[in-house]
């Protein structure tokens, strides 16, 4: 008895392939069109790629500035654009809480949705607040999508819930180039 084959839809093969695509521009983009760039997948990143923020740091720009003024630029680019990203998803999130067909795709399987994320939320948002979402996003390697999506279930503040994300990405961003900086320096 031969093992089952399972097919791959084509859409799921072709937005993986994209996802992978655009993470080796940002790691390779240069110039003023590469900053657009990574501000770009920073917004999509917050939005809806479930791709690591951190990627950004590779990107080699060469703007002819030093490389502190540059990595400052990109984290200060990247975390303005991941604060915009957030709110769509804040907006988003307000409209999936009422949706009723996107709560019935996660009940049918076996997810109360609205019932988790609310959990998760209430926690976090009761002990930390706008805090406790700057320092999810704070957390390298963490999906960013999760922690937007968790906190915009609850939340409606839309200036405030910039700032935690805009806070929390660049505190990411720089904890990660320091963490690595740091490793390269040592080796």
């Amino acid at each position: 008895m031969s093992a089952p084959v399972h097919v791959v839809p084509v859409a799921v093969v072709a937005l993986a392939l994209a996802l992978e695509s655009l993470r080796t521009a940002v790691e390779t983009a240069t110039g003023w069109p590469g900053l657009a760039l990574v501000a770009v997948y920073s917004f999509l990143v917050a939005f809806v790629l479930p791709a690591p923020s951190e990627v950004v740091l590779a990107a080699p720009l060469d703007l002819g500035l030093d490389r502190p003024a540059e990595l400052g630029l990109v984290v200060l680019v990247s975390g303005a654009a991941k604060a915009a990203g957030s709110v769509v998803a804040l907006r988003v999130g307000a409209g999936v809480t009422e949706s009723g067909p996107v709560l019935r795709f996660f009940e049918r399987r076996g997810v109360d949705l609205r019932a988790w994320s609310e959990r998760q939320t209430v926690r976090l948002a009761e002990r930390y607040g706008y805090v406790g979402l700057a320092l999810a996003l704070a957390v390298p390697g963490f999906p960013d999508t999760l922690s937007i999506y968790a906190f915009s279930v609850l939340e409606r503040d839309y200036s405030r819930f910039a700032a935690a994300t805009f806070a929390g990405s660049v505190g990411r961003l720089l904890l990660t180039a320091f963490v690595v900086g740091g490793a390269i320096r040592l080796v």
